[in-house]
C-alpha cells in the first residue's frame, strides 16, 4: 500500500470513500506479493495493482460491491483449467486478496496510517481476513498498531493484546503475514484469521563516495525503496546538487560517520552498505567498521588486484576471515557492466539476490520456483556475495 499514499491521501483529504483490496497470501508465482494493494473510490477511480494486470478486472467489480453495500469480502484468484483464460493469474500463481471499504468520515483512523507511513513512523495495520462465524470479529474489522499505542479493536481485549503484540514483532522483523487466533487471542491454528501488514520505515542505503557511480548507485537505491544516504569527506564533491537523487548528503570522514551510525543503532541488518571509493585511506578504516556492523550488505568497488591489498590491510588490523566473508568485492553480480548505470543495476542485483536468496543466474537455466520467500536474519547468504 505504500505506493498507494499520494493518492489515497488526496481521497482521505477530500473525504471520498474507497475500497481497499489487499493480497493476504500468494502460493508459487504470484506477481505481487503479500501486501500488495489496490484501491478504487466511489468514483470508479483506480490506484495500485494486485496482480499486475492479471485478476485487476475482478477485482474491480469485487471493490464496486463493496463500495456499495460495506461488506468486507475475500477472494481467491488461481489458475485452472476452467479459469485459465478468464479469471485467473496465468503465471501459474495463486492469490488471496481481501476488499475492505475505507470512510474518511467514519473510520478518521485510516488517517493515521497514512501520516506514519510518509513520516516513516512504523506502523502495522492487522485486519480480519477469515472469521468462523456470527459472533466475534467480522472481515473487515481493523486494529492499527503504533509502538506505543493502538486504534481499533477485534472485539476483546486479550485478542486485541495478543494482535497487538504479534504486529509489533512483525514491524520490527519488517514483515507481513497472516496470523490464526482462537476466539480470545489464543495463538492456534483456529478460523480466525488475521493479516497484518507492516509498514516498516525504509530500509537505508549508505553510498560512500562521491562519484559518477554512486550518483547511479543513489539513483537505484532510491527506485528500489531504501533511504540513501550519499557520503564522502570532500566537500567540493559530496553536495546535493551533485546527487539529488539522495535523501541526504553527508560531508565527514566515511569510517567515523558509519561508527556513529552503528553506535546510535540506525544500521540494521535490512541496512545496505556500499564503498564505492576505491582509495584505501578511505576503505580500509570503513570497511573494518562496516564489516563488524549490523549490515546485512557490504560491497566495495575496486579491481581484483585492488581487493587483494584490501583483504591483506584488513588482515593486518585484525579482522577475522569470518568477518571478510561478509564482504562483495568487487562488488556487484557479473552482468559485463561498464557504465555507471549499467554497474548500478549490477550492484542492485547483487542486493536483491542477497535479500531473497536468488542465484544470479539466467531464469531460463532454472526449474522450480521463480519467487522466493526472504533470506533469514540469520543465514549467511544476506551477509555474502550472492552467487
Amino acid at each position: 500500500m505504500r505506493d498507494l499514499v499520494p493518492e489515497l491521501r488526496a481521497w482521505v483529504a477530500d473525504g471520498r470513500p474507497f475500497a481497499l483490496a489487499t493480497v493476504t497470501r500468494t502460493w508459487q508465482s504470484s506477481p505481487r506479493p503479500a501486501g500488495a494493494a489496490m484501491a478504487v473510490n466511489a468514483d470508479g477511480e483506480v490506484a495500485g495493482s494486485v496482480s499486475g494486470g492479471c485478476v485487476e478486472g475482478a477485482v474491480y467489480d469485487v471493490a464496486q460491491r463493496v463500495l456499495a453495500d460495506g461488506t468486507a469480502r475475500g477472494a481467491h484468484y488461481g489458475i485452472s483449467g476452467a479459469d485459465a483464460f478468464s479469471v485467473g493469474l496465468t503465471c501459474g500463481g495463486e492469490l488471496d486478496v481481501t476488499v475492505v471499504r475505507v470512510d474518511p468520515a467514519t473510520d478518521p483512523a485510516f488517517a493515521a496510517v497514512i501520516d506514519a507511513i510518509e513520516a516513516g513512523t512504523p506502523v502495522a495495520v492487522a485486519t480480519v481476513v477469515a472469521a468462523p462465524g456470527d459472533h466475534g470479529p467480522a472481515v473487515g474489522d481493523r486494529r492499527i498498531v503504533f509502538a506505543d499505542r493502538a486504534i481499533g479493536t477485534l472485539g476483546t481485549d486479550r485478542l486485541d493484546d495478543a494482535v497487538t503484540d504479534d504486529a509489533r514483532g512483525l514491524l520490527r522483523a519488517g514483515h507481513s503475514e497472516v496470523l490464526h487466533y482462537g476466539p480470545d487471542g489464543q495463538r492456534r491454528p483456529d478460523e480466525l484469521e488475521v493479516f497484518v501488514t507492516a509498514f516498516a520505515p525504509r530500509p537505508r542505503m549508505i553510498v560512500f563516495g562521491a562519484i559518477d557511480f554512486a550518483r547511479a548507485v543513489a539513483r537505484t537505491g532510491g527506485f528500489l525503496g531504501h533511504h540513501v544516504t550519499v557520503c564522502d569527506a570532500r566537500p567540493v564533491f559530496a553536495t546535493p546538487a551533485r546527487f539529488p537523487e539522495a535523501d541526504e548528503v553527508v560531508v565527514r570522514w566515511p569510517h567515523a560517520y558509519l561508527q556513529e551510525e552503528v553506535e546510535a543503532g540506525r544500521v540494521e541488518q535490512s541496512t545496505v552498505l556500499t564503498v564505492l571509493t576505491h582509495d584505501p585511506k578511505f576503505d580500509v578504516p570503513l570497511l573494518e567498521v562496516a564489516l563488524r556492523s549490523p549490515a546485512g550488505y557490504v560491497g566495495a568497488m575496486g579491481s581484483r588486484r585492488t581487493h587483494a591489498a584490501r583483504l591483506a590491510e584488513l588482515r593486518e588490523r585484525g579482522v577475522t576471515e569470518a568477518e571478510l566473508a561478509r564482504l562483495s568485492g568487487p562488488i556487484g553480480l557479473d552482468l559485463g557492466a561498464r557504465t555507471p548505470e549499467e554497474t548500478a543495476v549490477s550492484i542492485a542485483a547483487e542486493v536483491i539476490a542477497a535479500r531473497w536468496g536468488g542465484t544470479g543466474r539466467r531464469l531460463s537455466d532454472l526449474d522450480g520456483r521463480i519467487h522466493r520467500d526472504p533470506v533469514p536474519e540469520s543465514s549467511p547468504t544476506l551477509t555474502a556475495s550472492a552467487p
